[in-house]
């Protein structure tokens, strides 16, 4: 018998080598690096002489042994074209990041940093489609009882069945709980059912993989839930739970049982450190949809955005606030991010930021202030760094304010995190009005692109922004100059440089007692 070959895989980028090394050659990360079994397949494959020659031995020689015909492939005019009927979760937020709901067959693959509210988000989603559907929620991490004080701490724990492995760990019934006659026969523990509530939420305490699909296998669910798939683990392999051969073999035979028996798999995913899901890469390639749940844990709000979707847009977000009763969905997030606009204050500034299709209008606050260090501090909340140094280098260089002996910090209320482009023009003039202690209308909003010659430069879904803006009562609107602008409730006022922005936002009156000249940029 022929010794088994053995291979090195990292378990932090999934980079295969045939020796052990103290530090990965790919990715650099120290002992990382474990011994896997090769797997010898009983699948004849095509040699070293190449496709052709492997075609030739496969027909004793003749090249045209047969006429060709497909053995398993379909055209186009032989897949049906049924139409995909996606299901509402119960919950418009993750109904919107989804592309319009729980498409059957699908794999989500949902990350996030420790106590973000992933098995919260999940388990309150499980009773709603429990309604409607048969559901199967595995919990690798928490036994029967743990879930079941989460489901009352939610509120959503009736009704619920636990589905046990016969050894009497998974009971849950508090009364009239009964033993079950067989060992190896699975033991269900029926709730009660009052009210009328549907009681098609199963719980399934298990980390076993095999488990599960025998699981799958006897009770055919709609939706099965892993919570989570660093934990479970397939015999067959040498290798510890979570890591790269474990993750990604469990996920693949995951996958083949949602597409092969139409069953929506929503799956949880670890995080490292630097905040990519944990296992190798590949593990985003296989599953339809990825999602990131995000959030400060010291904010009560939560954001679902996805960053993979084969069914829909992606960067849509879904934003959520943690309360006593579990995740509450929050239906205008720009109210959320939205400062009081009753008491404006100096260096605060309204722009329209877009997340996808969504439009959300947040309150930018800068602080302007001399440095007492050679070199002057600049930090940023919610901003992208880099665009805000250049944001504070234009203002130097094309409208003279003294930036380089100032310290800049700048932040977005609510800390939502606002990348795009479309922010710089009120980024500028937030850092305006706090150098010269002004205060914008709080009835502005800005939208625009800063660039390094002082232009203001367009933005995409102008005309999106403007609705969201109109319907919140702004009246006016500062913007790029050049674009078209629907009719609506709105005074536009278009621009081409900073300077002009700058003169528009902050009324001349309110800076006549001051030393700024608008042609210092001359």
């Amino acid at each position: 018998m022929p010794k088994p070959k053995t291979f090195y895989i990292c378990n932090e980028c999934g980079a295969e080598s045939p020796q052990w090394f103290g530090r990965c050659p790919n990715c650099g990360t120290y002992n990382s690096l474990e011994e896997q079994i090769a797997i010898q397949s009983s699948v004849d494959v095509p040699t070293r002489g190449g496709v052709s020659s492997w075609h030739k031995e496969q027909n004793n020689g003749k090249p045209n042994a047969k006429p060709a015909k497909p053995r398993a492939s379909l055209t186009f005019d032989q897949i049906s074209d049924r139409q995909v009927t996606r299901w509402e979760s119960g919950y418009g937020e993750l109904d919107r990041v989804l592309g319009g709901g729980v498409v059957p067959g699908s794999m989500v693959l949902i990350g996030g940093d420790p106590g973000i509210g992933k098995s919260t988000l999940l388990l309150q989603v499980s009773n709603q489609l429990a309604q409607r559907y048969r559901i199967l929620y595995v919990s690798g991490e928490e036994s029967g009882q743990q879930v079941k004080l989460r489901a009352l701490r939610l509120g959503v724990s009736k009704p619920m069945n636990v589905v046990g492995n016969g050894n009497g760990k998974q009971a849950e019934s508090e009364e009239n709980t009964e033993e079950s006659e067989t060992s190896a026969t699975p033991e269900v523990v029926e709730a009660e059912n009052p009210e009328g509530i549907s009681a098609d939420l199963y719980v399934l305490p298990e980390t076993d993989l095999e488990e599960i699909l025998r699981e799958i296998d006897s009770l055919r669910p709609n939706v099965a839930i892993i919570d989570s798939i660093q934990t479970v683990f397939f015999p067959a392999l040498t290798s510890a739970p979570g890591s790269v051969a474990q993750v990604r073999e469990c996920t693949a035979a995951l996958m083949k049982v949602a597409k092969h028996e139409d069953i929506t798999m929503l799956i949880v995913g670890h995080v490292t450190k630097e905040g990519a899901i944990a296992g190798p890469k590949v593990l985003e390639h296989l599953v339809d949809t990825v999602l990131y749940f995000e959030g400060d844990r010291f904010a009560s709000h939560r954001l679902l955005r996805t960053v993979k979707n084969r069914f829909g847009a992606t960067h849509e977000i879904g934003i959520f606030e943690m309360v006593e009763h579990g995740l509450r969905e929050v239906s205008n997030p720009s109210e959320l991010f939205l400062g009081n606009r009753d008491d404006p204050a100096p260096g605060t500034a309204i722009v329209v930021a877009c997340e996808g299709t969504r439009p959300i209008v947040v309150e930018l606050q800068a602080l302007v202030s001399p440095t007492s260090y050679p070199s002057p501090r600049r930090a940023g909340t919610g901003v992208d760094y880099n665009r805000l140094v250049q944001i504070l280098a234009v203002l130097e260089k094309r409208v003279g304010i003294p930036m380089s002996k100032l310290d800049s910090y700048v932040a977005s209320a609510g800390g939502l995190s606002v990348v795009e482009p479309a922010v710089d023009l009120g980024v500028a003039i937030a850092i305006v009005a706090s150098f010269r202690d002004r205060i914008v209308d709080p009835g502005t909003v800005l939208i625009g692109e800063v660039g390094l010659g002082g232009q203001v430069r367009a933005v995409s879904q102008m005309e999106l922004r403007l609705k969201e803006a109109a319907k919140l009562g702004f009246k006016r609107a500062i913007v790029p100059k050049g674009t078209k602008f629907p009719d609506l409730n709105l005074e536009i006022l278009p621009v081409s440089k900073v300077i002009d922005a700058i003169i528009a936002a902050i009324p001349h009156q309110t800076l006549e007692d001051s030393d700024f000249d608008p042609d210092d940029d001359e």
